[in-house]
């Protein structure tokens, strides 16, 4: 049995996963390998990709601004004009703390170009603040996903299922391929269901919060006010379906879930559920990412990015691979997870999702 050294082995299935594995592959010129089961076509979704999000500092708006045109112009390349759709979301807010943040992140997009409009409380609901942002873009994961996968063999990026791969507690990850053993140099751990799986519970960062989640699909003819609706005092994410029906998407178990989502959408009666399933997912306490090493000679993680994260791949491939910019490396490292909390604070607008994960 032969060993082949490899660079980076790439934990996850998403398109952040997939989109930093194949810049490391193709600019960077780092032998990289993925490890993970290829993104379930007709799995319900648990989150989304949008080039908008209730970010509040301004330098991570700069960095989110800059790398739009490069990374949309690749993700139409690898998945064609069909890969990317044109958006205007809608962020809305009921309580207090979340009116004003709504209103800095108002002030926050304004600032980097977008043009935002007020929703009328005749649409939205009455003693509701509703912003839309026009032109926004998301990535449409049923045909982008096998399109990503297809450039990532292209680019000569195998994919290995988790059982093939065992990480030592350094980061290095060996994974065994019929008569060969490749071994990665570190393990970049980027979807929560991968840091779930594979980081070990002494390398946890006391930051990093587990809290349940859910996606519940309807059936309901009813028709939201903007095709992506984000609500900022928990997080929840009502996405429309053209074909009729929407995918929800928020804190809390099955249950609570779907009590919150009928109180959310003002539903007389019992929502008609076709699909629901519960999970967990991770949470940084202070709303910021956790990027990089969780220990000295630990695996790397990308987690916190929320639904910018896609968007932000060629910043994050740069930065592993050593080649950031002076302002991307200072952003990258002041959110490193094993120095957190010893320099200036990074805390970004968090939702509050204590109160909703009962």
């Amino acid at each position: 049995m032969t060993d082949t050294q490899v660079d980076f082995a790439v934990f996850g299935s998403s398109p952040l996963a997939g989109l930093v594995a194949g810049l490391l592959a193709s600019r960077h010129k780092r032998r990289v390998v993925m490890v993970g089961d290829a993104q379930a076509r007709y799995r319900l979704p648990r989150t989304l990709d949008i080039s908008v999000a209730p970010v509040t500092r301004p330098e991570t708006w700069a960095l989110l601004t800059a790398a739009l045109p490069d990374i949309s112009k690749l993700i139409t390349r690898i998945g064609g004009r069909q890969a990317l759709r044109r958006v205007d979301p809608i962020f809305f807010a009921d309580g207090l703390a979340a009116r004003e943040a709504l209103g800095h992140f108002s002030h926050m997009a304004r600032a980097h170009g977008m043009i935002l409009e007020t929703v009328p409380p005749a649409k939205i609901g009455a003693d509701r603040a509703a912003l839309r942002i026009n032109d926004a873009v998301t990535i449409h994961r049923p045909g982008f996903g096998p399109a990503l996968e297809t450039w990532l063999g292209e680019l000569g990026v195998r994919r290995f299922g988790p059982e093939a791969a065992t990480m030592a507690p350094g980061g290095a990850t060996a994974i065994k391929a019929d008569d060969e053993v490749l071994v990665a140099r570190r393990a970049i751990l980027v979807d929560d269901s991968s840091i779930l799986h594979a980081l070990p519970g002494w390398q946890w960062p006391a930051q990093l919060l587990r809290r349940p989640h859910a996606t519940v699909l309807t059936a309901s003819s009813r028709h939201l006010a903007g095709p992506i609706m984000v609500q900022l005092d928990s997080g929840t994410i009502l996405v429309q379906h053209e074909e009729g029906g929407m995918a929800a998407m928020g804190p809390g178990n099955l249950g609570s879930f779907s009590g919150q989502l009928a109180t959310l959408l003002a539903e007389a009666g019992q929502l008609q559920q076709v699909g629901q399933v519960g999970y967990e997912i991770l949470s940084p306490s202070d709303g910021a990412p956790l990027l990089g090493p969780v220990t000295a000679d630990g695996p790397l993680i990308l987690t916190g990015l929320g639904p910018i994260g896609a968007f932000m791949a060629p910043i994050l491939a740069r930065w592993l691979a050593g080649e950031a910019s002076s302002d991307e490396t200072e952003w990258c490292e002041a959110r490193r997870a094993d120095k957190r909390g010893l320099g200036s604070s990074v805390a970004e607008f968090n939702f509050r999702i204590e109160e909703q994960a009962a």
